[in-house]
């Protein structure tokens, strides 16, 4: 069984993402399937803003960059971290300057280690980053910088064809004198070069880098989206290229209007709209997902979390946030078994792999909200489902769970909190993540979180009756509460309850 969230070691790490358009550092806390950012800032230095034409680095770049490496340098002192890791893409490998400039921030941040990467490396970090969160991941990852866009061909838990292009916004900008017409060509001509890409016709895009997170945030505000979150967003074909052609054709103004991008970023995202148009054409990709997980979270698992890498990203953090929040996490397998039964056999929607899945998470994460105040207890426990930093979680999954959970700490099922699950669950799947949360509901109010009271007792269905079995001194387990809820359960299963 992986070790337990308490028993992991206590340490912080960090890691300077130095690229072409920021720099980003990020501190860790432990080491954990999940990576825990404790500390998170970004600064746009644009550090390759004219490399194209001089072949140098931005000297208002570098000034700015020498003193926010020296504030870097003064928190990861602070906050001890181990390792601590400077990484430089593009920006820095291409330009004439970028040793002299090196050299110089290694003098304002002596306790780092200073790599600057090659494409490959670059983009065998990002790869990893998406195999962070989606471990079955089969396509072609897109990072996307300032100075470049790597590409890496992803599947079955490795990545291989790893290459680096020029397409990054800032360089991609320059290079077309700011013509969107000639951004298209310049992006397509490019990536006719990639011959590889010839090979993965039809599998998904997992697009990771800040422009094209820009895009998402974008497309998520214009559309209303429930859910304000770019990590595993995901569009089909269609949906992805309306997206690019209405940021491509819009005005700065129409851009602002709609919002939920910083104004820095408003600038290249016409640019990176133009590369994923040349990919869904190169690549006939029938789907896009966005990734908030790249370099950054690929350097933190091979370098820190290398040990917990195999573990499922979902269960790991279900098993934390039981571990921390609930009063038993023992009684975790019990529940799988018990519920199961009827859950697993005799119901269409288990068919659904996706479903089968979640009533396991379920059951792991029932009794999270066991510490908070009764009031408040379902709709705190829904929106902490919901929200939850977990890097495996779709946005399916996360609605589903909260459903679950909602349910089975009784919420008002017309409470305004349950629009993202409405709008994001079909209505098989919304019925079914009530049936759940109506079994925990039942299965709590049995054996009060308890392994001992669960022992002797049965939940099945035989025809058209759902039958509750308390045998000998589990007896006294019954009363009007149990057969509440089971009746409750009985007729969203379209049964008779039987208590025996």
């Amino acid at each position: 069984m992986a070790a337990q969230w308490e028993d992991r070691p206590s340490r912080r790490s960090a890691i300077v993402d130095l690229g072409s358009n920021s720099v980003r550092m990020v501190v860790y806390e432990g080491v954990a399937r999940n990576p825990v950012p404790i500390f998170n800032e970004k600064a746009t230095l644009r550090l390759g803003a004219g490399l194209e034409a001089t072949g140098m680095l931005s000297e208002e770049g570098i000034d700015r960059a020498l003193e926010v490496l020296a504030r870097y340098q003064a928190i990861g002192q602070a906050m001890k971290v181990e390792p601590f890791d400077v990484l430089a893409t593009a920006a820095v490998r291409d330009a004439r300057n970028g040793d002299a400039f090196v050299k110089e921030a290694r003098i304002r941040m002596p306790e780092a280690r200073f790599r600057v990467l090659n494409g490959e490396e670059e983009a065998d970090y990002s790869a990893a980053g998406v195999l962070c969160a989606l471990p079955d991941a089969d396509g072609v990852v897109a990072d996307i910088g300032g100075g470049s866009l790597e590409l890496i061909r992803v599947r079955d838990g490795a990545y291989f064809e790893a290459g680096t292009t020029p397409l990054g916004v800032i360089r991609l900008r320059e290079r077309s004198q700011e013509d969107m017409e000639e951004a298209g060509k310049i992006a397509r001509k490019t990536l006719a070069d990639v011959s590889w890409l010839e090979t993965v016709a039809g599998k998904p895009l997992y697009l990771v880098g800040g422009a094209f997170r820009a895009l998402a945030r974008l497309h998520v505000a214009r559309m209303d989206y429930p859910l304000n979150m770019v990590h595993l967003f995901r569009l089909d074909r269609a949906e992805a290229e309306e997206m690019a052609n209405w940021v491509i054709g819009a005005s700065r103004k129409q851009i602002e209007k709609v919002g939920n991008v910083p104004r820095k970023r408003m600038v290249d995202a016409p640019f990176a709209a133009q590369v994923l148009l040349a990919l869904l054409d190169r690549t006939d990709a029938r789907e896009i997902v966005f990734s908030a997980e790249g370099l950054r979270e690929g350097w933190y698992m091979r370098e820190v979390a290398a040990s917990v890498a195999e573990e499922d990203p979902m269960e790991a953090l279900a098993r934390e946030m039981a571990g921390r929040l609930g009063r038993n996490a023992s009684l975790a397998e019990p529940l799988i078994t018990w519920v199961s039964p009827v859950f697993l056999t005799g119901l269409d929607w288990v068919e659904d792999a996706f479903l089968a899945a979640q009533l396991r998470l379920a059951c792991i994460v029932s009794d999270i909200g066991s510490y908070d105040h009764p009031q408040y207890r379902a709709e705190q426990t829904y929106r902490r489902i919901l929200y939850c930093h977990g890097v495996g979680f779709s946005h399916e999954a996360r609605a589903f769970l909260a459903l679950v959970l909602g349910v089975r700490y009784e919420i008002n099922r017309d409470d305004p909190v349950l629009e993202p699950s409405r709008r994001l669950l079909s209505k098989e799947r919304y019925d079914a993540a009530v049936r759940l949360g109506l079994a925990l509901r039942l299965v709590y109010t049995l054996c009060a979180g308890t392994e001992g009271l669960l022992e002797g007792t049965h939940l099945a269905m035989k025809d058209d009756k759902l039958v509750l079995s308390l045998h000998g001194s589990r007896l006294r387990s019954g009363g009007s509460a149990i057969s509440r809820q089971l009746e409750r359960l009985a007729e969203a299963l379209g049964r008779k309850p039987l208590l025996r």
